[in-house]
């Protein structure tokens, strides 16, 4: 390994004041997939997934004191992170389908010895969290999801709102390599617009090795490329999973919370709770946040009082 690729590895593992307690786990779910994460505490086992443009160290703030009382499995997405970037030439869309991501996941708890669990997920994260619920319906206990509606409901809604705020569900889509290529030529640049001007105070909400490590990961063609197929798929192959699902009524089974920051784009345009009970079969509770889109690190406070009052046993 190169002493850039060294330094680069060292930047998307986060500082080692993050995480404290933790130890780092590499679990090869399927042949040439390998999943990146951390593991601390003991107690009843919770998955952390996250969302775009990041890794599992958006869960930094809330990690350690969720582990006094769950163990935490906080892991990279495949395509996200440290986690296995597959080859262009050898992956289709499904290699990046929900349902492959929620495979990953489940595999990843069960190599831990856990057959069901608690989850809490965002944006991303609860795509694959609604797709864990529905294909392993006895692996998740209760689930948390964090700024964000079901995945049919938000494309088949579009407006102009929508559109605009979230212009890069559309040009993430795009056909290789036209979204990569204007993204790898200023992968700072597009992370500044893309997370500092989606949080109504910039990017400063964000720790600054946090950050970096996000940025980290744009810098990266293979890395770019993952995240822009795995928002293909959601375009395509996660879209007809989920008209399926609405055909043979298959729906989330267990209890659903849903939170989502009040300033942000979720609030505009879904009935959050609306649009999650209308896949669920059981009563989905929820709210707003006084913050925007990245709760775990704008509000983690009030997400640990949530986490903790709702996965109570």
């Amino acid at each position: 390994m190169s002493a850039s690729s060294a330094e680069a590895l060292e930047v998307l593992k986060g500082p080692s004041r993050m995480f404290q307690g933790f130890d780092e786990f590499e679990v090869e779910v399927e042949r040439g997939v390998k999943i990146f994460g951390r593991r601390g505490g003991n107690g009843p086992p919770l998955l952390l997934l996250h969302g775009f443009p990041q890794n599992h160290l958006i869960w930094h703030r809330v990690a350690e004191q969720l582990a006094k009382t769950f163990t935490v499995v906080a892991i990279d997405l495949r395509g996200y992170g440290l986690s296995t970037k597959l080859e262009l030439q050898k992956q289709s869309n499904a290699s990046y389908s929900k349902r492959a991501l929620a495979q990953d996941s489940v595999g990843v708890m069960k190599h831990h010895g856990f057959d069901d669990f608690y989850l809490c997920a965002h944006d991303r994260g609860a795509r694959v969290a609604h797709r864990i619920c529905v294909d392993y319906p006895a692996r998740v206990r209760k689930v948390i999801m964090l700024d964000t509606a079901p995945t049919l409901a938000m494309y088949e809604k579009t407006d102009f709102t929508f559109a605009k705020a979230y212009y890069h569900w559309f040009f993430l889509i795009q056909p290789h390599p036209y979204p990569e290529t204007l993204i790898s030529s200023n992968p700072e640049a597009f992370m500044e617009y893309n997370m500092g001007g989606r949080h109504h105070g910039g990017k400063s909400v964000f720790d600054e090795d946090a950050y970096k490590a996000y940025v980290q990961m744009m810098k990266d063609p293979a890395g770019v490329n993952a995240m822009c197929e795995e928002y293909r798929a959601s375009a395509n192959i996660d879209l007809d999973h989920h008209r399926q699902d609405k055909e043979d009524e298959r729906e989330i089974r267990c209890p659903l919370m849903v939170l989502w920051g009040k300033h942000g784009i979720i609030e505009k345009c879904y009935d959050a709770k609306k649009e999650w009970q209308d896949v669920s079969s059981s009563t989905v509770v929820g709210q707003s946040l006084d913050c925007g889109h990245y709760i775990p690190e704008e509000q983690p406070e009030i997400l640990l009082e949530k986490i903790h009052s709702f996965f109570k046993e």
